[in-house]
């Protein structure tokens, strides 16, 4: 074990006035100055809360004292959801206080730390004891439990979603209690804890599995056919450990392939100069060409830790284009290249509004609301424009066209699936629900987002 430490994260010092700015003003290196702001917003800028109030406490105890204290109450991460999944009429529960480790266990190879904790800052610390996550998220700046509670992921076929590493999470229930639930001891119950959309109450703590810690290469490609994906896109997914396509849904093609592979200590990588038609890249990329490669991680095959190649932008960096608009469905991966021509026949509608579109994998699992659950999925995400009414319009369009091959939404980004159809690609839908009557009866942590697609409530 490794004693209680605190990780003190300034995001003025890591991230500059773009930080500050889309994280809001409110932090103050380690502590906040207030509890009531005129105006919330999630990190794009794009949605308001309409919360009344917004707390942000120290401690589990403080914690408790604010949900016994009543009314409708939500509890919030690095707020890079793009919908309304965590607001709340009433009481906001900030956990960005609460980023300390809790312990390591380097026998058992699991780490537990606070609700509160960035990825990018918990991969600093597991690197220096020599371990590391099997995966992260394009972006590092988001907290550990948003991201696992929404069922958030990297890519690579044979990698899960970051919930997927979750084998223990402490929680405040409605009644105030501190709540424990483990893979171990709570087994089937568990996989419906673990991707619970803020329902169980407020998540305090979250253990995650590790592995030891890895090196990695990353390079990209340019220009892949996208007809080369008809009988190549496992193969071509599964170039390196992380693979991701990047696309404006411009002329059939795919105009950038990032793959991220592990490298053994001493052993030279080996670099590909083509792959079906793509050509390696010689300088570094932006996924967006109009933005500064700066921002993103190293490229062109140079040798770092994991935590420096997993995601695709740098912690002290602005992420993706900033003022901008996300959503993402998940097919699965059978259906892929007919999910993608489908997709590619409302070009002229979408590529106008795209900032770029990224295609990842990622491999199936058993938590009862991942859309991985029992199926391995490919990924279709939307970095748009940050024009909310056009947006909205084209998402039916997308979702239609996606229809026949029963797609799942992200939960935090936009989409306007109606409800019983999310609700039917759920199998365990019903039992969650149960689970979320057991620990809240009354809906104290229900919102409108909640009551609309998991209660079916209009």
């Amino acid at each position: 074990m490794v004693k209680r430490a605190l990780i003190s994260f300034s995001l003025a010092v890591a991230g500059g006035v773009f930080l500050s700015r889309f994280f809001s003003a409110h932090w103050k290196k380690g502590k906040v100055s207030f509890s009531q702001p005129k105006s919330f917003t999630n990190w794009a800028g794009n949605l308001t809360y309409s919360a009344e109030k917004v707390h942000f406490p120290k401690s589990t105890g403080k914690i408790q004292i604010l949900v016994n204290n009543g009314g409708n109450q939500r509890a919030l991460g690095s707020r890079h959801s793009f919908n309304t999944i965590a607001d709340s009429r009433d009481t906001l529960i900030s956990l960005q206080s609460l980023n300390e480790i809790v312990s390591l266990d380097k026998e058992a190879f699991k780490i537990t730390v606070e609700a509160g904790m960035r990825y990018g800052e918990l991969a600093e610390v597991l690197q220096q004891h020599g371990y590391a996550v099997p995966n992260m998220a394009s972006l590092p700046h988001i907290t550990v439990v948003g991201a696992c509670s929404t069922a958030t992921h990297g890519s690579g076929i044979q990698n899960g979603n970051l919930a997927t590493s979750v084998s223990a999470i402490e929680f405040v229930n409605a009644a105030g209690e501190q709540v424990t639930m483990s893979r171990q001891k709570d087994g089937e119950l568990f996989n419906g804890a673990v991707v619970a959309l803020g329902g169980l109450g407020v998540v305090t703590k979250i253990t995650l599995d590790l592995v030891p810690s890895f090196k990695m290469t990353q390079v990209v490609y340019r220009n892949l056919p996208m007809r080369a994906l008809q009988d190549h896109f496992v193969e071509i997914m599964s170039k390196g450990y992380s693979v991701s396509l990047f696309t404006h849904w411009e002329n059939q093609n795919i105009n950038q392939v990032w793959v991220k592979s592990k490298v053994e200590e001493d052993v030279p990588a080996i670099i590909e100069p083509e792959v079906f038609g793509a050509k390696l890249a010689t300088q570094k990329l932006h996924p967006i060409e109009s933005e500064s490669a700066e921002n993103t991680t190293e490229q062109l095959g140079e040798v770092g830790e994991w935590y420096e190649r997993l995601p695709h932008f740098k912690m002290g960096f602005k992420p993706s284009a900033g003022a901008e608009l996300q959503s993402e469905y998940f097919v699965a991966i059978e259906h892929a290249y007919e999910a993608i021509m489908a997709i590619e026949s409302l070009h002229e509608k979408i590529s106008p509004h795209l900032f770029v579109s990224e295609i990842r994998t990622i491999k199936a699992d058993e938590l009862w609301l991942s859309p991985q659950y029992k199926q391995t999925t490919v990924a279709f995400h939307f970095t748009w424009k940050q024009d909310e009414e056009v947006v909205m319009q084209l998402l039916p369009l997308i979702e239609e066209k996606l229809a026949p091959f029963n797609a799942r939404p992200h939960w935090g980004k936009l989409f306007t699936m109606e409800p019983k159809v999310l609700q039917a690609q759920y199998e365990r839908m019903e039992d969650f629900r149960q689970l979320l009557l057991h620990h809240d009866l009354e809906g104290k942590f229900r919102n409108e987002f909640m009551e609309k697609y998991v209660f079916g409530v209009s």
